[in-house]
């Protein structure tokens, strides 16, 4: 082994110091100011002049070197070249690397500020868990949310809403696009951030999980083939949470959680012993898309009953103040809302009673469910002129057309969610898809995700073609004109939202390019991942779902009423209650009839009317009337039909 040199000693000890923080770094440089100013004095000394003793030489050289103001007092050529050194040392060591240690320090801090690393001292507020496409919106939604907001500050007997954010890189860049969402603007100062991920415990603590009101975990992306998935990280935190709870002895929050894979819902529930609500997003995705495809127009009403904006909400009321009323005489009191049904209390969460016939009684214990334009139109007020009541007996089944049993369906793209996709065509048994999937991901890849998800039993026929439809020869070999719906996917593989969106969007025109040649059109489903890109393809023949948009309303909404999820699980898959279209032939209605007459015609067949779908766009480029005014007369145009809600 070779001995270490001095000067190597000198510089490893110096080295320790300085990595220490600014408190010892100005420490050293203190050491080398008095070192510089003791050198420097014991160098004049021996000149005698006006040095009474060495102190006063070494307070000369200290004086040099921190003001170089001094430098035109000296006398003789000794004293003022070491006066010059001096004053050259004191610009790099005094001045300089002095104004460094402070400002390297003072920006650090700043950085530490910025990022937010010290915990709120906030009380019933609602926890983000994570920065993702989804949270943006997810605050719009919440500070948008008027009437269920005012609820939510009631119960919880808070004054105003704060929301904390938890981000592993919190900056004021953040707080700039913050700001500048549409629908937060001024009241981003209700938005805090803090720095951390979910899966740190002190993180955590940095939100005050345990004394929120809510903590919503948003499902964020991962590159594919991680082990370290957005569910994991999710099931992470839940236990982290109630870790906490149990070693300070408190009360669990109330937490509403994303998951991918639905199938890890016994998981969460195992994980976190508190009141959670679980949201599948790539389910519930798959669900809308699934309806969309038997039910063509239906993105309508989800981008309006999902999304903000303007337009109708689906609204839970509590039974206390509505107890003894019967469904009709509710629905004949609030002449500007459309009651769907009943929540009926069990042991363990709620029996949904959509399409409850209207002389069920409202127990006080029971939550009504109610579609509105507003809050405040769900509330009792003297001033609206009551409807007559309409009666409707129980809701008869549906069963689907003959000619809809099959269906081929072209799916273009790839991303996680896919198999929860082919795992929803497979819980429709009544029926039989047939299912091209087209992508440049490797079919062996694509064969195994879709085989571990779902058991196949030969019902969905899966067919995968590797090619890039982006190419147009290869978009034209495939022949989408053959299919009945046609799905573009917005990519997960890619670095970002707006790459994806901007693939699925040129590869959309350019279908659009391939299908006027031919005589049959398709249906388009195209779904989106970042909201900014809603309004690029208005007016354009495609059906659109705006993934993010429709998952942060969920869960912003879930959050503020819990029971909403079981409504939502209830409307949108597979049997029960169901948005569907029909044909105003099947009824007998009038040559002119309003909107009223409709819902008595309607609910003679034991169904609920919810608006019109008409065959021509409005001036905003809009088919759907949901809950048009009751007095309207509906001029339904060839082509039109009815918006109904019944039972499959």
């Amino acid at each position: 082994m070779l001995p270490f040199r001095l000067i190597d000693r000198l510089k490893f000890i110096v080295e320790r110091q300085l990595v220490k923080g600014a408190g010892f770094q100005l420490l050293v440089v203190a050491v080398f100011i008095g070192l510089i100013s003791l050198v420097g004095g014991l160098l004049v000394v021996p000149q005698g002049g006006d040095f009474e003793d060495p102190g006063s030489a070494i307070w000369w050289a200290f004086l040099r070197l921190t003001d170089p103001g001094y430098l035109g007092d000296d006398v003789g050529t000794w004293q003022r070249f070491v006066s010059t050194l001096l004053t050259i040392s004191g610009y790099v060591v005094f001045m300089g690397t002095l104004v460094a240690i402070l400002t390297r320090w003072l920006i650090a801090k700043m950085a530490d500020l910025e990022r937010g690393l010290t915990p709120v001292t906030l009380k019933n507020h609602i926890v983000v868990l994570g920065w993702t496409s989804q949270t943006l919106p997810l605050l719009s939604e919440l500070l948008g949310s008027s009437g269920r907001m005012r609820r939510f500050l009631e119960k919880h007997d808070a004054q105003k809403l704060n929301l904390v954010v938890l981000s592993e890189d919190a900056s004021a860049a953040q707080v700039h696009e913050i700001r500048s969402e549409p629908g937060i603007g001024r009241r981003a100062r209700q938005v805090i951030l803090r720095s951390g991920s979910a899966i740190q415990p002190d993180a955590l603590h940095r939100v005050a999980c345990l004394d929120a009101a809510a903590v919503i975990v948003p499902s964020a992306a991962h590159e594919a083939g991680s082990l370290v998935t957005s569910d994991v990280e999710t099931v992470k935190a839940l236990l982290s949470i109630a870790a906490q709870a149990r070693y300070l002895k408190t009360s669990l929050p109330f937490v509403v959680a994303e998951i991918q894979d639905v199938r890890k819902l016994p998981v969460i529930e195992r994980a976190y012993p508190g009141a959670v609500e679980v949201v599948g997003g790539d389910a519930t995705i798959s669900r809308l898309m699934v309806q969309n495809i038997l039910h063509p127009g239906l993105s309508e009403a989800f981008n309006e009953l999902l999304t903000a904006g303007e337009g109708n909400e689906i609204y839970i009321r509590g039974g206390e103040s509505l107890a003894g009323m019967t469904l009709a005489e509710l629905a004949a009191a609030r002449p500007e809302v459309i009651v769907l049904g009943l929540l009926k209390p069990r042991e363990t969460g709620w029996e949904v009673c959509l399409l409850a016939p209207s002389d069920t009684p409202i127990g006080p214990k029971d939550r009504v469910v109610i579609m509105a334009r507003d809050y405040s139109e769900t509330e009792p007020d003297a001033k609206r002129t009551p409807l007559p009541v309409i009666e409707r007996g129980p809701a008869v089944r549906v069963s689907p057309p003959a000619d809809r049993i099959h269906h081929r369906v072209l799916v273009m793209g790839w991303n996680r969610r896919v198999p929860s996709l082919v795992a929803e065509f497979l819980s429709y048994s009544h029926r039989r898809f047939e299912v091209d999937l087209v992508s440049v991901v490797p079919k062996a890849e694509r064969e195994q995700a879709i085989a571990r998800y779902v058991d196949d039993d030969g019902r969905v026929v899966c067919r995968h073609i590797e090619a890039d439809y982006m190419v147009e020869g290869e978009l034209r070999r495939i022949g989408p004109a053959n299919y009945d719906t046609v799905i573009l996917l917005s990519s997960d593989r890619l670095a970002s939202g707006e790459e994806a969106d901007a693939r699925a969007m040129v590869g959309y025109l350019q279908l659009e390019d391939i299908l006027t040649e031919s005589s049959h059109r398709p249906q388009l489903i195209m779904e989106l991942s970042d909201p900014d890109n809603r309004h690029l393809l208005e007016g354009h023949q495609s059906e659109m779902l705006i993934s993010p948009m429709i998952l942060s309303h969920i869960l912003a909404q879930v959050s503020l009423r819990r029971e909403l999820r079981v409504v939502l699980d209830e409307l949108f898959t597979v049997g029960g209650a169901e948005i569907q279209f029909r044909n105003p032939e099947n009824y007998p209605l009038p040559a002119s009839a309003t909107f009223q007459t409709l819902e008595k015609i309607v609910a003679a067949e034991g169904e609920l009317a919810l608006g019109v779908f008409r065959a021509s766009p409005d001036s905003r480029g809009r088919h759907l009337q949901l809950n048009p005014a009751r007095q309207d007369y509906l001029e339904l145009q060839p082509g039109d039909q009815l918006v109904v809600l019944c039972l499959t």
